[in-house]
């Protein structure tokens, strides 16, 4: 389950990251070449979908789109969203077998614990169909923690995250890394890995 602080600061402040989400996503080229490796009118799901800027993207593409969160605020923002279906739930609450083309994961399971990192992998690699996409962006660090606003984090290296993939049956095809700035207002080194199942 996703840290209750961590759920609290984004019910506070889901219109102020929802304003942030959308400057960056307004011409993410991560976003492009995801709903490129889908298939035409494929099924996806946006895995802790925040507002909903990355699954409004897909469902104007012409993907069918679930998109979750823990944060009940965000899922009211997403929900907004013509052809987005939203709905509340944690990580540890995907249940699928074989039925999305592809998963979009873009900084929502750094909020998991490392603990539980795995076992969400193989929850992924389940939920998708046999060489499923899957996009995942992290920040990179080491260990957990807290950030300004109380966030529960945790970090990996880019040889940590690839060695996570391998081990839960995923295959990098392509990287990106970046540095941005967050809610908090602190700056990030981060890392996007574009895999399939």
């Amino acid at each position: 389950m996703t840290d209750q602080d961590t759920i609290a600061v984004y019910d506070a402040q889901a219109e102020k990251y929802a304003q942030l989400t959308n400057e960056d996503n307004a011409a993410d080229p991560r976003v492009s070449e995801f709903i490129a490796a889908i298939p035409a009118g494929g099924r996806v799901l946006d895995l802790g979908c925040g507002p909903g800027t990355s699954a409004a993207l897909m469902a104007q593409a012409g993907l069918v789109v679930d998109a979750t969160d823990a944060s009940a605020r965000m899922v009211e923002l997403a929900s907004t969203h013509p052809g987005v279906t939203a709905r509340q739930a944690g990580f540890a609450d995907l249940d699928a077998a074989g039925l999305y083309d592809g998963i979009w994961a873009n900084f929502s399971l750094l909020h998991a614990a490392r603990a539980q990192f795995p076992s969400h992998l193989a929850a992924i690699q389940d939920a998708l169909k046999p060489r499923g996409i899957f996009f995942i962006a992290m920040k990179l660090g080491q260990g957990e923690g807290s950030d300004r606003l109380g966030r529960f984090y945790s970090y990996y290296s880019e040889d940590e995250l690839k060695t996570y993939m391998k081990d839960a049956g995923f295959t990098v095809v392509s990287q990106r890394t970046g540095r941005g700035t967050g809610l908090d207002g602190s700056e990030s080194d981060w890392i996007g890995l574009h895999t399939y199942a």
